[in-house]
């Protein structure tokens, strides 16, 4: 494995006048962060690599927490790799937590529980809610799947409860006219 690439490292350049006091720093603490920031970054973000993704960041983390660091650690290089390890570590536990999370968000939970007989095959009822209007599944989701009363729908959508009962009702329509099922002779079904 080679150095990093000269070109994209941040610390090849001149720090800024006066970037690091940010908090009160005697010259001769920011002078020593300067110093090592400009002899040890590149080693620091190469150390950082074999953990992340993102070494320059963890590096400008760690150079800014021993900017801050009061009284200045005795072994400043030491405390410094130490920095850049802990953090590396930590963001590529963060990172992998995050794909982790972010594949877990991507696949396609199923709202309905498949069981066998003349039941709705549940990928074809979940793509027929994920079709309807975002305002009618919300109320569908609420008091079918959450128990809700449509007062509570209402406060929850932000609506009355009669246009909650209205939107549930128009809901359940797109549904059975989708899967041909009509409604049966009771009188929980909406007069047309």
């Amino acid at each position: 494995m080679g150095y990093p690439r000269q070109a994209s490292c941040l610390w090849n350049r001149e720090p800024r006048p006066g970037w690091l006091r940010q908090a009160p720093m005697e010259d001769a603490a920011l002078q020593l962060v300067q110093q090592l920031l400009s002899q040890h970054a590149a080693a620091l973000e190469l150390y950082a690599r074999q953990w992340c993704h993102n070494p320059e960041d963890v590096v400008q983390e760690a150079i800014l927490r021993l900017a801050r660091e009061r009284p200045l650690p005795e072994r400043p290089v030491g405390w410094l790799y130490m920095a850049v390890r802990n953090g590396a570590i930590s963001a590529s536990r963060g990172a992998s937590r995050r794909r982790r999370h972010e594949k877990a968000a991507a696949a396609r939970v199923s709202w309905f529980a498949s069981s066998g007989g003349d039941a709705l095959d549940a990928q074809e009822a979940t793509a027929a809610l994920a079709d309807l209007p975002i305002a009618e599944r919300e109320v569908v989701v609420a008091r079918l799947w959450g128990g809700l009363s449509f007062e509570e729908v209402g406060e929850l959508v932000g609506c009355s409860s009669s246009a909650a009962h209205r939107r549930y009702v128009a809901a359940l329509e797109a549904l059975r006219e989708r899967f041909g099922v009509e409604c049966p002779p009771t009188n929980d079904c909406p007069k047309n």
